[in-house]
This record gives C-alpha cells, sequence and structure tokens, in this order.
C-alpha cells in the first residue's frame, strides 16, 4: 500500500498544480457568479479526475497487468509509453512556452452556470491530455498493483484528494475570506497564465521521468 501512494504523490501533486485549471477557478470565483461557478467547477473536477482514473484502474486489473507479486512485462511497458507521453507533451510546452494567450474559453467564464462550469471541470480534469494522462498513469498504478479492492478504493480517494487540492484551495479559501484572498489570487492567475507553458512543461517532464523510471525498473 505504501509503495502505491508513493507512487501516486508525484502524479496527484502534478495534476494539482496544473496551471490551466488553477486559473480558470480564479476566474471564476471572480466572476458575477461567484459561488455557483466555483462550486460547479470544483464538483466536476473531482468527478472527472475520480472517474478516469477509476475506469483505467478497473481496465488494468481486468487485463491482468500484474504476474504475482510484481508488476508483468506488459504493465511496465505501458507505463513506459505513458512516460514518454508525457515527456513528448512536456516538449511540446516548453516549445510554446513565450505564447501568453489565454484561451478562448477564459473569455466566456464570467457567464458560466453551475451546471457549464462543472462540464468544464470534467473537461480539464478527464479529458485535458496532459492531465488524462497523469490520470491514466495513476490508474495503471493502482489497477496493476496487488493490493487489496479496499486499498485500491482507498489509494483512488488519497490521489483524488490529492489531485483536486488546488482547486479546492481556491474555491473553498474563497468562500471563507473573499476579500482577503482577492488580491493575491487576482496576481496568481496573472503569473500563471503568463507562465502557463513553462510550468506544465517542468510538471510534465518530471512526472514523464516518473513513470518512465517505474516502467523501465519493471522491465
Amino acid at each position: 500500500m505504501g509503495a502505491v501512494i508513493g507512487d501516486l504523490l508525484p502524479l496527484g501533486v502534478g495534476v494539482a498544480i496544473s496551471p490551466i485549471p488553477i486559473v480558470a477557478a480564479i476566474l471564476m470565483i471572480l466572476s458575477r457568479n461567484a459561488s455557483g461557478a466555483g462550486n460547479g467547477f470544483l464538483a466536476g473536477w473531482v468527478l472527472g479526475v475520480v472517474t478516469a482514473t477509476a475506469l483505467i484502474c478497473v481496465i488494468a486489473g481486468s487485463v491482468g497487468i500484474t504476474d504475482g507479486r510484481e508488476p508483468s512485462t506488459t504493465g511496465s511497458w505501458i507505463k513506459v509509453v505513458l512516460g514518454l507521453g508525457l515527456v513528448v507533451l512536456a516538449a511540446n510546452q516548453w516549445h510554446e512556452r513565450t505564447d501568453t494567450t489565454p484561451p478562448d474559453w477564459m473569455n466566456a467564464l464570467d457567464r458560466l452556470t453551475p451546471v457549464r462550469a462543472a462540464g468544464l471541470g470534467v473537461l480539464l480534469s478527464a479529458v485535458n491530455p496532459k492531465n488524462l494522462l497523469l490520470c491514466v498513469s495513476a490508474g495503471v498504478a493502482i489497477g496493476s498493483s496487488t493490493i487489496t479492492a479496499g486499498g485500491k478504493i482507498t489509494a483512488l480517494i488519497v490521489f483524488t484528494l490529492l489531485a483536486s487540492a488546488s482547486v479546492a484551495a481556491v474555491v473553498l479559501g474563497y468562500a471563507i475570506a473573499a476579500d482577503r484572498v482577492r488580491p493575491g489570487l487576482d496576481n496568481a492567475r496573472k503569473w500563471l497564465q503568463d507562465n502557463n507553458h513553462a510550468v506544465m512543461a517542468l510538471v510534465l517532464l518530471v512526472m514523464g521521468a516518473v513513470v518512465l523510471g517505474k516502467g523501465i525498473g519493471g522491465l
């Protein structure tokens, strides 16, 4: 169990510090529909993370990519491929690091309803390729392990909490002390928008190296 949680920690942190969802959450809570949109986005984000990761976990367990106490060669190769995919995405993000233009969908955040905000949360967490690869890596790590079903559920919960920590901190922090956190959040938004690609490149590179190393170590 401890080894699985150890594998999940960097992946969960990698999802949590993705700049785009943090910026989106900040923009929503600073919008006209602050409370509704922010809560909806957080709910959608959690749903997307847990659904994507759980699905991969079930698939990884059902196809039998474990062999006794150790992950099978198939499981290790899957991790190698995932790790390489993350490294490729990191290179692409670094190449685009000078582009500070915010995505078009950010211009509509001020008018989002709670339901649409929840849908955006699902898209950014479970459909966005960068975060999806991290969730897939986490699902493979959990599903290919030999821990009990209860242990896998616990690991899934831990990963989801880690991956949702930053978005939850923004939404809940604003709900508790809106006037205090507003200036800091606005400054954080500007910095993250300006450095989105560079931050994401470093995150993906580190996560890719971790997953790739785990895969190579199992061969």
